[in-house]
């Protein structure tokens, strides 16, 4: 199994945009995340990537299939409820880079892609004279019933890449879980580092 990269700007991230919202509705309704998601709301929430230059996607594909994908963009682009996280941290929202979604098919974890996908997005956000990158991960409690058994968290690899949480920087943002009627508001911490 071999993956490859393309990193994709403006136009040429709409091509991808209907199997990005079908890979988000998939990964992301695996733990943490529990999304139960559809796609006329990913081609929503994803248009914003398409024709704006600041925002990349880096696509995985194993040959011409998408498998895995992260976004990014300025952080005064993306969602409000986002950037209100970071209305008392001393991080000026401008210089700002959030690393949104890295979603990757489990049969091809292990592989390097999630260096790929934070290598790129940081590369990215240095060319637009950015001084720092964060992303956010979901917040469960540790008693959650659909946690896995031997589920583990990714803040290894993150503090491996340079990351620390936030102290305080929390975003709220509502989705439905799989096993919700109505979306409900979530807690999301702040990782972040200096670029």
């Amino acid at each position: 199994m071999t993956l490859s990269f393309r990193t994709l700007r403006g136009a040429d991230v709409e091509s991808a945009l209907d199997d990005l919202a079908n890979l988000r509705i998939t990964v992301f309704r695996d733990w943490p995340y529990l999304y139960d998601g559809d796609l006329e709301y990913e081609r929503r929430y994803m248009a914003s990537y398409a024709g704006n230059e600041n925002a990349v996607l880096v696509a995985a594909f194993d040959a011409d299939r998408l498998v895995g994908a992260a976004t990014g963009s300025p952080l005064l682009g993306h969602a409000e409820d986002f950037a209100e996280a970071f209305s008392h941290h001393h991080w000026p929202m401008e210089e700002i880079f959030y690393c949104a979604e890295s979603v990757l098919l489990p049969a091809y974890r292990g592989l390097g892609a999630g260096h790929a996908f934070f290598d790129a997005r940081e590369d990215h956000a240095r060319r637009l004279g950015l001084t720092y990158s964060a992303f956010c991960s979901v917040i469960r409690p540790e008693d959650h019933p659909l946690r896995p058994e031997g589920a583990r968290s990714h803040d290894r690899f993150w503090r491996g890449r340079g990351y620390h949480p936030l102290a305080g920087v929390i975003a709220r943002f509502g989705w439905k879980d799989v096993t919700e009627d109505s979306a409900s508001e979530k807690e999301l911490q702040f990782w972040g580092k200096q670029l």
